[in-house]
């Protein structure tokens, strides 16, 4: 095997491990989005005179980050079948769209819950 189908078998390995990198993140948010809507329905049995807006905001974030993670995981795809195909026709040119996108959604919906989390308390 030459070198440049070496290089060729380990960049798409590598694209691999970050496509699986990204499956396993959004498995995770939709896990995290899963909790979040149930916290409502435990903090109503564990303190009765919990506001009852408590209940309905916990849920429009659990399901917020649930529909995230569904679309991060879409969009993982996208990318690593566009990557795919520019590994095979030698015109990769990274890009850091995708991280920062993902970097401004975690630190939004860190902001929403903190707000959410001193409202409630």
């Amino acid at each position: 095997m030459d070198d440049g189908k070496k290089q060729n078998v380990t960049d798409h390995m590598a694209n691999a491990r970050t496509y699986l990198a990204w499956i396993r993140t959004g498995i995770t948010v939709i896990a995290l989005g899963f909790v979040v809507a149930k916290f409502g329905i435990i903090l109503r049995e564990l303190v009765p005179n919990a506001p009852t807006t408590s209940y309905h905001l916990s849920s429009a974030i659990g399901i917020a980050l649930v529909i995230a993670g569904g679309l991060m995981q879409m969009l993982a795809l996208k990318n690593f079948l566009d990557n795919r195909r520019h590994i095979e026709e030698g015109t990769y040119t990274p890009t850091a769209s995708g991280e920062i996108l993902t970097g401004v959604a975690s630190f939004l919906v860190t902001a929403v819950l903190v707000i959410y989390l001193l409202v409630t308390i």
